[in-house]
Formats: C-alpha cells, sequence, structure tokens
C-alpha cells in the first residue's frame, strides 16, 4: 500500500476463479479472496490451485489481499550442472 500500513501474509491458493481473482487459505484456516498485483501481470506470471502465495492485505478488509509473489516450489529438483564437452 502506499501508506505502508499492509499486512504481509502467506497462503496457499485453494481455488482459481474468474478474472484473476484467486480464494487462497492462510495458516491460520481463514480463506481470503486475492487478486493478482500489476507486477504479477506484467510479467505474464502465471498462479494455479495449490501455489504458495505472499500477499498484502490492507487492516480495513480482511477478507480481501493483492498477491504480490509466487513462491518457488521446495520440491523441484535443482537445475542441471552445465558440462563441458570437449
Amino acid at each position: 500500500m502506499a501508506d505502508g500500513n499492509s499486512i504481509e501474509v502467506e497462503g496457499k491458493v485453494a481455488a482459481v476463479l474468474p478474472g484473476t481473482m484467486f480464494k487462497v487459505q492462510l495458516s491460520n484456516g481463514h480463506v481470503v479472496l486475492a487478486h493478482i498485483s500489476g507486477k504479477l501481470r506484467k510479467n505474464f506470471i502465471k498462479i494455479a490451485a495449490g501455489d504458495t502465495v505472499k500477499m498484502e492485505m490492507s487492516p480495513y478488509d480482511l477478507e480481501k489481499a493483492r498477491i504480490t509473489f509466487r513462491m518457488k516450489e521446495s520440491s523441484a529438483p535443482p537445475p542441471m550442472a552445465f558440462r563441458r564437452r570437449y
């Protein structure tokens, strides 16, 4: 937010809704309605159900949030090391 009053939380995407809206479940069990921030939209970052995301919430409305970052999967294999060929 512009004034720096936002609450930053992490959650897991439970459902994908039309219009780039998502139902996200927080670690405390609450479910919020979230939309994608402009930078994610501009850079074509795809978000699917099951992804872990970082969000900003306004202290005035704790039912809505803005997704600001999609976390990397920890179970993904590391990239292959580049091998030289002589």
